[in-house]
């Protein structure tokens, strides 16, 4: 299987060389055996075809889905004609823009960042899920997803994120990151110590508590797979 990486940002360049870029922390999303096929759609160039790879995961942002960005709307018009024809898979800014471009809805929220390790409620099953347990991982966004697309079935929800997963069918997005490791979701967020204060200090307590990042890649890999 060729597996197309949209790389919509960067991470902060100073953790680069210890914990790698945001390409190489979403192959970590790849199961083994298939190609990773990287392409930085912040260019404005988005790929050739849609069909070009067999499957398509978008990864995190700093941008907004509703920011005035050159290669914004492009993308979406890319998710749309990619469903049906590849399978989707949307990481936190993925997971919104997917929604927007299937028409829901996203915001900046009026409830804040959510930040370090966040326990979401399984509320429909899949075939590519493994039962019912809740889910604890990483998660950093102000955005949230407001309003699913028609037809979206809301998988994982808490209260802080109502429609934290949604599966379409034939396309799946998380608001969480399971492919950041607690060592670089801690550095991120010493960085913004300033920003985040005392909930940024009780966020890094929580991301030292083990976490589900694996059982989430092996949902990934099953819809991948399946």
């Amino acid at each position: 299987m060729r597996i197309g990486i949209l790389q919509c940002g960067e991470i902060p360049e100073a953790l680069i060389p210890e914990h790698g870029g945001m390409a190489d922390m979403i192959r970590r999303l790849v199961p083994p055996g298939h190609e990773a096929v990287p392409h930085d759609v912040t260019t404005g160039r988005m790929p050739e075809s849609p069909t070009a790879c067999d499957a398509w995961l978008i990864t995190g942002s700093a941008a907004g889905v509703y920011d005035d960005l050159p290669w914004i709307a492009p993308l979406k018009d890319f998710l749309v004609a990619a469903r049906g024809r590849a399978k989707l898979v949307g990481i936190c800014f993925g997971h919104q823009i997917l929604a927007e471009a299937l028409g829901g809805r996203v915001v900046k929220s009026d409830k804040g960042w959510g930040i370090g390790l966040h326990r979401y409620d399984v509320t429909a099953g899949a075939a590519w899920m493994d039962g019912p347990a809740p889910i604890r991982i990483a998660a950093s966004h102000q955005d949230q997803v407001v309003a699913p697309p028609p037809g979206a079935r809301v998988c994982l929800a808490s209260d802080f994120t109502p429609f934290a997963g949604l599966d379409h069918g034939d396309a799946i997005s998380f608001q969480c990151h399971p492919e950041f490791t607690p060592e670089f979701s801690i550095a991120l967020l010493e960085g913004r110590r300033e920003m985040h204060g005392a909930a940024g200090e009780a966020a890094m307590e929580s991301l030292r508590r083990p976490d589900d990042a694996a059982r989430m890649r092996a949902w990934i890999a099953r819809f991948l797979e399946g």
